[in-house]
């Protein structure tokens, strides 16, 4: 909603309502060179009041009804101290945009949201997250419309102030605790990276211990089956043994008891 302007160079668009940009000051090049005609320098550029500033303008407190009845404040100050001027230089023009005291009408308000969704699309701002853009084109809807109240309610439009710096401050505390957590976690992922290479290394002397037991396991395996192996083959080669005597002692046997019964059978006769 930003006013239309014949300046060359113009500041990018805002959502907030700005009347027509008007020239401060020019260069000394920009003008005739003449006598009893002075140029017009930097330092007869009238200075504008900025946020924060000596100059600036103090408003009243909301609560002073007494203060405003006597010396009440015009509303062009009270929008310029709520929404600064806009400056910019052009080719050593001072070009000097002020906010809009036009009040807003119900078809103000309908086209200040149909351009917020078409900003919004139009810079491609994201829909859920952080998003930078969506942040700057919600404040700057937010800012006219506390121009827009402010012009129709003073009292309103300060109170809306009020609302609009908490906003902003809670949003720095959040951004300062996210920037903080972010700091805390590349610190703990750098310490993790650094232990990562002891843990490696013991682990990896871990792994070679391991490897060196399973090859002594192997080898006990092995040298326990070989003895297992000569065992059983020992053991089979005695009883081949035992049953072999066995068998002879009961041949060698049953030869004697042969041999008594014929020496004994004449005898009983």
């Amino acid at each position: 909603m930003a006013a239309a302007t014949s300046s060359p160079t113009a500041p990018l668009h805002s959502l907030v309502k700005y009347d027509n940009p008007t020239l401060v000051a020019k260069s000394s090049s920009n003008h005739d060179k003449t006598p009893g005609k002075a140029a017009v320098g930097t330092h007869d550029r009238p200075q504008l009041a900025r946020p924060g500033s000596d100059k600036a303008h103090k408003l009243p407190p909301v609560d002073d009804k007494g203060a405003r009845a006597k010396s009440p404040t015009p509303t062009e100050d009270i929008l310029n101290s709520i929404l600064p001027p806009r400056e910019w230089d052009d080719h050593g023009q001072l070009w000097v945009q002020r906010v809009s005291s036009t009040p807003a009408t119900r078809l103000d308000v309908i086209n200040l949201q149909e351009q917020l969704d078409q900003m919004l699309q139009k810079r491609q701002a994201r829909e859920t997250g952080i998003c930078p853009v969506r942040r700057e084109l919600y404040s700057q809807c937010f800012d006219e419309l506390i121009r827009q109240v402010t012009i129709s309610c003073q009292e309103r439009g300060l109170l809306l102030l009020r609302v609009r710096d908490e906003i902003r401050m809670s949003i720095a505390a959040y951004q300062t605790l996210y920037e903080s957590s972010v700091a805390f976690g590349m610190r703990k992922a750098l310490m993790a990276e650094w232990g990562k290479a002891d843990m490696e290394a013991r682990t990896k002397a871990l792994e070679d211990d391991k490897r060196a037991l399973e090859t002594q396991v192997a080898e006990l395996k092995a040298k326990c089956e070989a003895i297992e192996k000569r065992e059983a083959e020992r053991r089979a080669m005695d009883e081949r043994k035992h049953a072999e005597e066995l068998a002879f002692m009961k041949k060698t046997n049953l030869q004697l008891k042969t041999q008594l019964e014929g020496i004994l059978a004449p005898q009983k006769k």
